[in-house]
């Protein structure tokens, strides 16, 4: 399947560079049976029954984002010159996979200066990136915490620098487990008191755990859609979880995940008679147009970038037709698109 028939046109007005406050006052697309209405997400829980679950991503965003001086160099011009990185892929409690910019720059053996508290070796680089073996004293999470800036996406870095207030805005208000450089911003849209709204109603959720990695937003390159690898990222459910999914689906509600990473989850699990088996493990899902849904019957999810994994996905849940037919129409209507954008309920 060609990638130019998941391709559509957006103005750049619409693309968000910071989310609304309150969070749930963002817009809601309703969609149903080829009916789309017009609501916002303090109205989620008058669309949902007690008989839906909701499932939330409970990762928390690392502060992924560093800059870097160069401090230890055999070219001394690049001793105090400037890098970024984006840590990728951990190893261990000292050493990480990352991206680097300017790449071609730096060279092994370099020693970089992060804070008084944080800095790194330059171990190995290849053409895809380095591995830095950092050194830092007390926990590394809470040095990171201090040091690093959120990764916000590219596009938004275009419009604004990043600021203090990503750390609040870009994670999920019940975000519990480190390990994600991208937000799963569907659950942004999620405060205090809509969450207290959806108890009043009987609304279930439940929490499993996908590390958002590079593999979600990296560009597909090739032009046949099924020949693109998606990077794995690790994922979890528990047992209670499972319970709470299975229980649902025996009596013929609703799962609906919020956001494509928990739905990709989901779908990774095994499924053996109808149940859903506690999952530990990587998995890089790719759900494209055909793909049959085992477990999700809903979703809500944030509206995409064009030829995106994320806007195939959409397109398999709703189908390629219907999900042109919702993003012309949330274009129109001038909807704020991407991570701090609104968002959309999908019902099948």
């Amino acid at each position: 399947m060609d990638i130019s028939n998941f391709d559509f046109n957006l103005p750049k007005s619409l693309i968000a560079s910071r989310p609304l406050k309150p969070r749930s006052s963002a817009k809601l697309l309703f969609y149903e049976k080829s009916s789309i209405k017009d609501l916002f997400f303090f109205n989620l829980p008058d669309i949902l029954s007690k008989n839906d679950l909701l499932v939330f991503n409970n990762t928390k965003v690392l502060p992924a984002l560093l800059y870097g001086h160069v401090i230890q160099s055999k070219n001394d011009n690049l001793i105090n010159k400037k890098f970024e990185f984006l840590l990728v892929n951990q190893f261990n409690k000292k050493d990480w996979f990352c991206l680097c910019k300017p790449l071609k720059k730096v060279e092994s053996g370099n020693k970089i200066f992060f804070s008084n508290r944080l800095s790194a070796q330059i171990l190995k680089k290849d053409e895809k990136g380095i591995i830095l073996r950092f050194e830092f004293n007390g926990n590394f999470y809470e040095n990171l915490n201090k040091t690093g800036f959120m990764p916000i996406p590219p596009y938004i870095r275009k419009i604004r620098n990043i600021d203090l207030s990503d750390k609040k805005d870009y994670q999920p208000i019940f975000s519990q487990k480190w390990g994600s450089i991208a937000s799963p911003t569907a659950s942004l849209h999620f405060d205090e008191e809509l969450i207290n709204k959806l108890k009043e109603k009987d609304i279930k959720f439940c929490f499993v755990t996908l590390h958002v990695g590079i593999g979600t937003f990296n560009p597909i390159r090739s032009k046949n859609i099924l020949e693109h690898e998606m990077h794995s990222e690790y994922g979890e459910i528990n047992k209670q979880s499972a319970n709470t999914i299975n229980n649902t689906l025996q009596a013929g509600g609703r799962v609906i995940p919020v956001g494509t990473t928990c739905l990709r989850i989901l779908e990774s699990m095994i499924i053996k008679e109808k149940k859903v088996i506690p999952f530990s493990g990587y998995t890089n899902i790719f759900i494209t147009p055909g793909y049959k849904f085992k477990v999700a019957s809903g979703l809500i999810t944030n509206f995409h970038l064009p030829k995106s994994s994320l806007f195939i996905l959409v397109s398999s849940f709703v189908g390629l037709k219907n999900a042109k037919k919702i993003y012309s129409h949330a274009i129109k209507k001038r909807y704020r698109f991407f991570s701090y954008g609104d968002g959309s309920i999908l019902l099948k």
